[in-house]
């Protein structure tokens, strides 16, 4: 019952009341992020949500566009500018994503919305992170974010569809504050981004 329809319900209810509240917070990181990135504030981009239904996830953008002599974008470690890496610190860069939740891609609680291209690489088991909306906070958030494995931030994610409770949600809900506070695992261990995902045997 919780997962079929109470979710859904709580998690409008819950991302209607904090945007209003976080409204001027938004309106003010807009215009910070347009002046800082120099034009468009946001990072729009297609992802997978449930069932695999593609929709477009909105952020706010943590990157410049600054290009080699080549016209091809600099690595990612060169374009995140010290205040996409405060966003980041701070997990400001995801406020956007309430309007994903308010418009149903997305939940509060659930697997993190990946790349499309990743779709193919999947196995059966992975492939089931589409069987719930995914998430703007979830199991592998709590649990270590971008610091973990792909192996281990996928167990976390088959873990939490198959586990799916309201007292579940709370509780990872309680633990994303602490790690939003404490900032674990906002790099991997060798670059200031996730490693690209390139499949598993």
């Amino acid at each position: 019952m919780y997962r079929l329809y109470m979710k859904r319900i709580i998690d409008f209810i819950l991302s209607f009341i904090a945007f209003i509240i976080l409204l001027p917070l938004l309106l003010c990181l807009t215009i910070i992020g347009t002046i800082q990135m120099k034009g468009n504030p946001f990072f729009i981009q297609t992802r997978p949500g449930l069932n695999e239904k593609i929709f477009k996830l909105i952020k706010f953008r943590t990157m410049s566009n600054e290009r080699d002599m080549t016209g091809e974008l600099l690595p990612d470690e060169l374009r995140l500018i010290p205040y996409g890496r405060f966003l980041r610190r701070t997990s400001l860069d995801e406020l956007p994503e309430l309007l994903n939740i308010l418009k149903g891609d997305m939940s509060i609680v659930g697997p993190r919305p990946l790349m499309v291209q990743y779709l193919p690489l999947y196995n059966s088991e992975q492939r089931h992170r589409h069987d719930v909306r995914p998430g703007l906070t979830g199991l592998a958030q709590i649990n270590g974010r971008n610091s973990i494995t792909w192996s281990q931030k996928f167990a976390y994610d088959m873990e939490y569809v198959r586990n799916v409770t309201f007292l579940i949600d709370i509780k990872i809900l309680f633990l994303t504050i602490k790690a939003v506070f404490s900032q674990d695992g906002i790099s991997s261990k060798d670059c200031e981004t996730m490693e690209d995902f390139t499949g598993e045997n």
